[in-house]
């Protein structure tokens, strides 16, 4: 059996027993609400989204918790609980969440739950780093992986808010027109903040970045620029020496003067990189979620993109 569905197994079946042992092991405490639609939500993006849209008439529960990168998270029992008598599920898909197919089959038998992909409709791209395990390099790209971090790009993320509020109008007839109202108002929001990275990004002179995490594919098809990674898809994909050597010729090459790198993984990489070419570090979010300091800053996905063209902007003159 390969290595992915011996995991996959596992997973299924410590989602089962856990689901059993309700009340422990919780990553949060929200509570499910009697009065309102009830939207369980994988990790920040869509969270904020379905919180715009619905409004007050629903209650969104999110189950990663702030400070926690999403790539390796992995749903307790009281996620199941919780899901299993929640009206939806909404989950980016594409590959991001890969206890999804589990963690479904682990609910509860008699769920009326409807389970939601946001990214479906979106040009996915196909990723051909090479992500080797740590464990005697085994490669986990003989075949091409696809980039699951779509809403990166504001462009993505509108097809992604359009799901949402026909989930929230399909699960409740009864609230479309507020639904509709509050998914026009964050739609503007993204269709302005689409605008500003294509007029911005389209004037620097330079479009080659270098990043520490393969995670913005899809900003960078959409507005004209060229990603070169240190990690792959998954920020735990250690490099290659040949990697690096050649991240830093193209850096010394390119005159590239800042190295990106994001709060939620290390940034020892980024600084190592920027050490040996002379080159700054500076953030670029891919808003997988929030630090404990950005949620009590009130930060939210449109500060963080406008932080991230700024930082661009600044990166690429």
């Amino acid at each position: 059996m390969k290595r992915w569905k011996v995991r996959a197994s596992i997973l299924l079946i410590l989602l089962i027993c856990t689901a059993m042992l309700t009340g422990c092991g919780s990553t949060n405490s929200a509570k499910l609400a009697k009065d309102k639609v009830n939207v369980i939500t994988t990790f920040y993006p869509i969270y904020e989204f379905a919180k715009e849209i619905g409004g007050e008439d629903v209650n969104v529960i999110n189950l990663l918790p702030a400070g926690v990168e999403p790539h390796d998270w992995t749903p307790r029992s009281q996620d199941i609980v919780n899901t299993s008598n929640a009206q939806l599920f909404l989950y980016n898909g594409a590959g991001l969440e890969g206890w999804v197919p589990g963690f479904l089959k682990g609910l509860n038998r008699d769920t009326k739950v409807k389970a939601i992909e946001v990214s479906q409709g979106i040009q996915l791209i196909e990723s051909d780093h090479d992500e080797r395990e740590e464990n005697g390099g085994l490669s986990l790209n003989d075949n091409h992986h696809i980039d699951p971090h779509t809403w990166v790009s504001p462009k993505s993320a509108i097809v992604m808010a359009e799901h949402i509020r026909d989930s929230l109008i399909e699960t409740d007839p009864t609230h479309q027109s507020g639904y509709e109202e509050r998914y026009a108002a964050i739609q503007k929001k993204l269709t302005d903040l689409d605008q500003k990275f294509s007029s911005q990004l389209s004037a620097v002179p330079h479009h080659k970045v270098v990043v520490s995490h393969q995670a913005f594919g899809y900003l960078c098809r959409d507005y004209g620029l060229e990603q070169h990674a240190i990690m792959g898809l998954s920020p735990d994909a250690e490099p290659r020496a040949k990697d690096l050597v050649q991240l830093t010729n193209l850096v010394k090459q390119e005159g590239i003067h800042y190295i990106f790198f994001e709060e939620l993984v290390s940034d020892r990489l980024a600084k190592t990189l920027a050490s040996e070419t002379g080159a700054k570090v500076i953030v670029l979010n891919p808003v997988e979620g929030l630090t404990k300091q950005q949620e009590q800053n009130g930060d939210n996905y449109f500060t963080l993109m406008e932080k991230n063209l700024q930082n661009l902007i600044l990166a690429l003159q």
